[in-house]
């Protein structure tokens, strides 16, 4: 009984450990703050080169976090984590340095993408083995951390950024020292549970072990995949315009007001994956699929209702909803992933599911480029309704695998 206490309290300090580790990690996903000082001293390079950093950050999250995924069963996950503190390290140092593009996409895009994928991956798939009846709470709150560090750590970086010409830098390399000791540090409290923790109820909490070459051939992965892409390229496509929305739709509000009112959306962004989390565990999870498509869908009609009426308190409405909305999904990919397909194969499993932000990560270059085409937000804005819509058609041919 004593050890069962000890391994219960011990699970709780390595869930806030997790949790500070990986708002660390989603300091990537804060692009578009250090992409105004860093374009600012390189006029000469296009916004387009400029977005293509984070494409390429992206591409390598999901790469790093592959293969972090088939080194968990080789390596003990802590040396995962700490690898990912050193390619911090390095990355952030060659940011600091960079003075070209190809540097700058290998040492941010490659390097700290990279170093991401491995943090998120070995966190989330140890503590998902310390919480076998808590699947949907643990992953809603360890992401919370997640997607709130581009706001949380963003807002940090300008603080600590002067504005004089090349101030960057230096914040660059702060950071990444950082960075480097708080996961490093964090790596140590990362172990698996002992066989004994999960309870009995947690066997029946999981799904069958199935191993990834299996899982890629089911219907249901392929449904839940599609699914995934459609919900957070509705959150991505958002974020990446609601700037513009938001002053086209009030004018004459402050910019400051703006900046804090699109923050809205981090914010709920990581109260969505607690939220959803939690229903995750009450409800199951085509319940809990169908509230993630409500949210989002009302999330742009809301904003729809703004541009139409030139409402900018439905704006602010409209970012809150469509932030749950977004917070959904990358919940939902840990939780249905576990679920489904058992507890053994999840490291790999659950990485080869994060691949669909590499595909939702060009939603927002489609958002940007509807609205170039017509000079209007309401092409962007029908699309995403239309995309809830066939999200919700995709999820009623989810089935749980037997």
């Amino acid at each position: 009984m004593e050890t069962k206490a000890v391994s219960g309290a011990m699970r709780w300090l390595y869930a806030a450990v997790g949790l500070v580790v990986l708002l660390f990690a989603g300091f990537v996903y804060g692009w578009s703050v250090f992409a105004a000082p860093i374009g600012a001293d390189f006029p000469q390079w296009s916004a387009a080169e400029l977005s293509l950093t984070f494409t390429i950050c992206m591409a390598f999250f999901c790469l790093g976090g592959f293969a972090a995924g088939n080194l968990s069963k080789r390596i003990p996950v802590r040396a995962n984590v700490l690898f990912s503190a050193a390619l911090f390290l390095v990355g952030f140092f060659l940011v600091s340095r960079a003075n070209s593009l190809p540097m700058l996409y290998v040492s941010y895009g490659v390097l700290c993408g990279t170093a991401s994928g491995f943090a998120y991956n070995s966190v989330m798939s140890t503590m998902t083995k310390w919480f076998p009846n808590n699947q949907g709470l643990i992953s809603g709150v360890l992401l919370m951390g997640f997607g709130s560090s581009s706001m949380v750590l963003g807002a940090l970086f300008d603080a600590m950024t002067p504005a004089e010409t090349g101030a960057w830098r230096q914040t660059f390399l702060i950071m990444g020292v950082v960075m480097a000791v708080v996961i490093g540090v964090g790596s140590l409290f990362f172990r698996l549970p002992p066989p004994a923790a999960p309870t009995q109820g947690a066997q029946s909490a999981g799904g069958p072990d199935i191993p990834p070459a299996r899982m890629v051939r089911t219907p249901s992965f392929w449904c839940f995949f599609l699914w995934a892409v459609l919900i957070s390229g509705i959150g991505l496509a958002v974020i990446s315009q609601a700037k513009p929305f938001a002053s086209q739709v009030g004018p004459g509000v402050d910019a400051g007001v703006i900046t804090l009112v699109v923050g809205f959306i981090s914010i709920c962004n990581g109260l969505g994956r607690v939220l959803f989390g939690g229903l995750f565990d009450k409800l199951g999870w085509k319940l809990t699929m169908t509230a993630v498509n409500v949210v989002s869908l009302a999330g742009v009609l809301i904003l729809m209702a703004a541009l139409f009426t030139h409402s900018f308190p439905l704006v602010v409405a409209g970012f809150i909803v469509t932030g749950l909305g977004y917070g959904g999904a990358p919940t939902m990919g840990s939780a249905v992933i576990s679920s489904f397909f058992g507890q053994k194969n999840y490291p790999v499993n659950f990485s080869i599911s994060n691949m669909n932000l590499l595909v939702a990560s060009f939603a927002g270059t489609a958002a940007g480029a509807l609205y170039d085409a017509s000079q209007s937000y309401v092409s962007t804005l029908v699309a995403l309704a239309v995309c809830s819509v066939v999200a919700f058609a995709v999820m009623l041919c989810i089935r749980r695998p037997k």
